[in-house]
């Protein structure tokens, strides 16, 4: 297993100097659509899937691939989650509308889902040349150096709720007991670097109301495996083939509930 972490987060820098970073700041009007209301897609996207699901398949035969773009073209793709697997989830930019607006952070993302669980996670910020992976009941490691986020400590707390898409009156709800919070961060709307930044410490906690797979399996196990913990807004896990809304990344179990409790109680 040393091996595969090692060459995905390999294929993820080779896709990052090829593809993504040569077309930073550096794309065409014709270069990125939308995809959906408010939602861009650009060619660096399309093509950085397409690059990383071709070397993931070859490192695992027989493996199936299921990434943001290749879900937008046919959403049938997202039933391969139920497969027993080897199932690897991508997100090939994830932070598409900082990245087409010629501004970071944005990520690429992989994880290897066997049976529904997540076993392995990668995610790599181009921009500031950071890898974060884990393995299950392997650890968290960032640039190589083992991740451990503190105890259940009381301090204070600092974070971000991703307001977008939530409803309105549980937008109203949230922002009130944002006024609770020490220090509320604007969000960076790239997951892929909020969860890098929960590992590091830059931040407690993160809201986050869709919970698209590709978007937070990757950072999910990241977070478990330094210490966190990440689950639904009900307390549930958060289950990467069910539907559902609502997600509460936090440095700890004891900061989890505090968060919980003082934005939605």
């Amino acid at each position: 297993m040393a091996d595969l972490v090692d060459s995905v987060g390999q294929l993820l820098r080779e896709v990052a100097a090829t593809v993504v970073l040569p077309s930073f700041q550096h794309l065409a009007e014709a270069d990125v659509e939308e995809k959906a209301p408010g939602e861009v897609v650009t060619v660096a996207d399309r093509q950085s899937e397409a690059m990383i699901a071709d070397g993931l398949r070859a490192l695992l035969p027989g493996s199936l691939v299921v990434g943001e773009e290749g879900v937008a073209a046919d959403p049938a793709v997202l039933d391969l989650l139920r497969d027993p697997g080897p199932v690897w989830v991508v997100d090939p930019i994830d932070g598409t509308g900082n990245y087409a607006a010629g501004h970071g952070p944005f990520a690429l993302m992989a994880a290897l889902v066997r049976g529904g669980a997540p076993v392995a996670a990668w995610i790599l910020d181009p921009l500031a040349g950071t890898l974060a992976v884990a393995e299950a009941g392997s650890g968290t490691y960032v640039d190589g150096v083992r991740a451990s986020l503190p105890g259940d400590a009381v301090r204070p707390l600092r974070g971000a709720a991703m307001s977008r898409f939530l409803p309105a009156d549980l937008k109203a709800r949230i922002r009130r007991g944002l006024t609770s919070i020490d220090e509320v961060l604007p969000g960076l709307h790239c997951a892929g670097r909020e969860y890098i930044d929960i590992v590091t410490g830059a931040q407690d906690f993160v809201l986050f109301w869709r919970t698209l797979p590709w978007d937070h399996v990757p950072g999910m196990l990241l977070v478990q495996e330094a210490g966190g913990a990440v689950r639904r807004l009900d307390g549930g896990r958060y289950d990467l083939t069910a539907d559902g809304f609502g997600l509460l990344a936090a440095a700890n179990d004891a900061t989890w509930r505090r968060v919980h409790d003082t934005l939605l109680s």
